[in-house]
């Protein structure tokens, strides 16, 4: 009988060990902008769309609201982002890009380059290995819902 639990040949040890190399590749970039790797998602899906509420950026991120709202605090304190409450519910709490977090876009702009170059790939590569995982983490999702 052959043997299946060899770490090399799980898809979870491999999609965990890039996902690693992919921070490493991503932290000397942000740290020149002061951010870390989960700001700096909140702020991309920010600039793709500002003034949502932090239950649609939760969903976004796939982050609970218990990770996210420090995360917001700390964004808020670094003067990239405002959060404020809907005016039509209390319990709702939009957020804001303040002009530093719009600002901030032009310098985080060639981010995505750098880790294209980083991974070797050509863009036509890396678009289907993006289209590939997000439909693993489909299916992934949907096997325990």
């Amino acid at each position: 009988m052959q043997d299946q639990l060899k770490l090399d040949d799980f898809i979870c040890f491999a999609i965990y060990t890039a996902s690693h190399a992919l921070n490493r590749v991503y932290k000397p970039l942000l740290d020149t902008l002061g951010l870390t790797y989960p700001q700096y998602l909140a702020l991309v899906a920010l600039w793709e769309q500002d003034g949502q509420t932090v239950g649609d950026l939760g969903e976004k991120l796939f982050l609970e609201s218990s990770t996210l709202t420090p995360l917001l605090k700390r964004l808020e304190s670094a003067g990239y982002i405002s959060r404020e409450r809907s005016s039509t519910d209390e319990r709702v709490v939009v957020i804001r890009l303040s002009e530093a977090g719009i600002r901030l876009k032009e310098k985080a702009i060639g981010i995505p380059g750098c880790i294209a170059e980083a991974s070797g790939l050509d863009a036509g590569d890396l678009t289907r290995l993006q289209a590939e995982i997000v439909a693993l983490r489909e299916a992934l999702t949907k096997s325990i819902a």
